[in-house]
């Protein structure tokens, strides 16, 4: 359990690191390496961040909380494997968005490890 709990914190404190970008401008370009366009697109990335904030405090929070364990793994696999995945569809990425993937790749194998070690244990409370 304590490993289910290390790796949902580690995740969590990953997807909390995207919540930097709420700040705008050099923020995102930082993390991500791209200058947001226009003002729509800033709104677009910032509000992202907020998403993964609150993922990220599902993620940590969970890692105390079993009830909430499944759901939140369940919640961190869809979100960094769609990642992945649309990224498939939008050729080259830049460097910065590349460990980006990189770093869901781990996260989608934390998630799975996380997620099989939880089956297999009682729901508690």
């Amino acid at each position: 359990m304590k490993m289910v709990s290390a790796i949902l914190i580690g995740v969590g404190i990953v997807h909390l690191i995207a919540l930097k970008a709420v700040l705008g401008g050099d923020w995102i370009t930082g993390l991500y390496g791209v200058d947001p366009l226009d003002s729509n697109l800033e709104l677009l990335i910032r509000h992202r961040a907020v998403l993964f904030g609150l993922l990220g405090t599902l993620l940590v929070i969970s890692a105390f909380q079993p009830k909430l364990q499944i759901a939140a793994i369940a919640a961190g696999l869809i979100s960094t494997f769609s990642f992945i995945a649309l990224s498939w569809q939008t050729g080259q990425p830049n460097e910065l968005i590349s460990k980006v993937i990189l770093v869901d790749w781990v996260a989608v194998v934390l998630l799975v490890v996380a997620g099989a070690i939880r089956l297999t244990l009682p729901q508690t409370g």
